[in-house]
């Protein structure tokens, strides 16, 4: 088990942060090809978590302008950092995100763009 400073928290299209919450791996993607990778994840801030600490963000929410992302989180657009941006292929298809919810507002840990279909 480990402490992380945000969870996320989905309610039907909405996603709720509550902060200094203990995230663990309940075993439900165990079982999935993309576990691994998913495990492995980094961006330049580090290590992403796992997909069940991620969430996805549906295509209206986030965009690219004049190279550089942003991604729209409890209804403001927060700019992601280019070092927190993942570089690799993303082997899962939707774009993803992991914010930190801290004192100063929401910082993006990990973004994973996806294809925008």
């Amino acid at each position: 088990m480990r402490s992380l400073g945000i969870a996320v928290v989905l309610l039907g299209s909405a996603a709720v942060f509550a902060g200094n919450a203990i995230a663990r791996d309940d075993g439900r993607y165990a079982n999935s090809p993309l576990k691994s990778w998913f495990d492995g994840l980094k961006s330049g801030k580090g290590l992403c978590c796992s997909d069940a600490d991620g969430s996805a963000v549906s295509d209206v929410d986030w965009e690219s302008k004049d190279g550089h992302y942003r991604v729209r989180l409890e209804g403001q657009w927060v700019d992601v950092p280019d070092d927190a941006v993942i570089t690799e292929p993303n082997r899962v298809g939707r774009t993803m995100v992991w914010p930190i919810k801290g004192t100063l507002g929401i910082t993006i840990r990990c973004f994973l763009p996806g294809s925008m279909t």
